[in-house]
């Protein structure tokens, strides 16, 4: 009883006892990394081990369980049967053991969520993030998703191309989203009773260090509007004289543009750092905007938005920026959201 050490063997397979490896060691017949039935030896690493724990229930009946690689889960898990053994109760299983990632996902996806100001942005985040984790964790058992596992995928997608220019290495900033979006996952299950496990420790993200100050040189920006579409156009205007975000561009309405004063009066529930600010406006976009609003007949009521396309606002322009990026021969420059 204790916990075991599974043989990685295919045509063996039998499970070690951690007491029964280490008396044949004290004793001179083997090593304690080799499996007592055939002799292979076990992953030289700790994390490559498959460890199971065997106990008797209260009737007595010979019970194994099967954990993972994870060998203080296995230690963890033994405690918790022994003590409920101990005191009586009804030794529940893990449910780790069977639940993956993808069940999780599942789960979360259907479950209620806050009301969130742009719940269509968000979903698109958060399915992004998904498509990334899903491949490497998703057919997972909890049970095998340790600190190590964590670090490794960490250290994969930092060595991988990023996915807008690709030569360019996934930055620190791209992964923190991305774990922090696996991390919402593991809360959310144990908060309504579907894991026990968290492999995650204090200061595991990254320092983030990415650059956003690539501006556009003149020569760059008269070709970035030349090759743009025209509802592009205004919006690569103001993002050039003003340096406001792609998110409060798009979301902009007409009652905070003071054509007058010549401002942009942003609220803190407008800007990413939730910070109000005064952004001012470049003769070049005040004029544009008056031709704007006059093409409209008028002065336009407060909500509504300034960027529109067919009578619509305008809600992504990812691919047709990174279009006319690409026919206007600029490379290493992003929008930034």
């Amino acid at each position: 009883m204790g916990l075991l050490v599974e043989c990685p063997n295919p045509e063996c397979g039998k499970l070690n006892g951690q007491r029964a490896l280490a008396k044949a060691e004290a004793e001179g017949r083997q090593k304690l990394d080799s499996c007592i039935n055939c002799g292979k030896l076990f992953n030289s690493h700790l994390k490559g081990r498959v460890y199971w724990i065997e106990y008797y229930e209260q009737n007595k009946r010979l019970k194994r369980e099967r954990i993972g690689s994870n060998k203080a889960a296995a230690g963890q898990r033994l405690r918790e049967v022994l003590k409920a053994r101990a005191e009586g109760r009804y030794i529940r299983k893990s449910p780790d053991i069977k639940t993956t990632i993808k069940d999780l996902v599942e789960g979360y996806m259907k479950s209620p969520k806050p009301k969130i100001r742009d719940r269509e942005a968000y979903n698109r985040d958060i399915q992004g993030r998904l498509n990334r984790l899903l491949p490497f964790f998703g057919d997972r058992p909890l049970k095998d998703i340790t600190h190590e596992l964590v670090e490794e995928y960490r250290q994969k997608r930092l060595s991988e191309p990023s996915g807008r220019i690709h030569r360019n290495l996934t930055k620190p900033a791209t992964v923190n989203r991305e774990l922090a979006c696996l991390k919402v996952l593991f809360n959310w299950a144990k908060d309504n009773g579907r894991a026990e496990s968290y492999p995650f420790k204090k200061g595991h993200m990254l320092k983030e260090n990415n650059e956003r100050n690539r501006i556009l040189s003149p020569d760059e920006y008269n070709r970035l509007m030349s090759h743009s579409p025209a509802h592009l156009q205004p919006i690569i205007k103001l993002a050039y004289y003003s340096a406001m975000r792609q998110g409060e561009i798009l979301k902009l309405t007409w009652g905070k543009v003071d054509l007058k004063e010549g401002f942009i009066r942003l609220m803190a529930e407008d800007t990413k750092a939730n910070e109000g600010r005064l952004v001012p406006l470049h003769p070049e976009v005040i004029k544009m905007f008056k031709e704007m609003r006059s093409s409209l007949g008028g002065i336009p009521l407060p909500g509504v938005k300034v960027f529109t396309y067919a009578g619509r606002s305008v809600g992504s322009i990812k691919r047709s920026f990174e279009t006319a990026v690409k026919k206007a021969g600029i490379e290493e420059f992003t929008f930034t959201t």
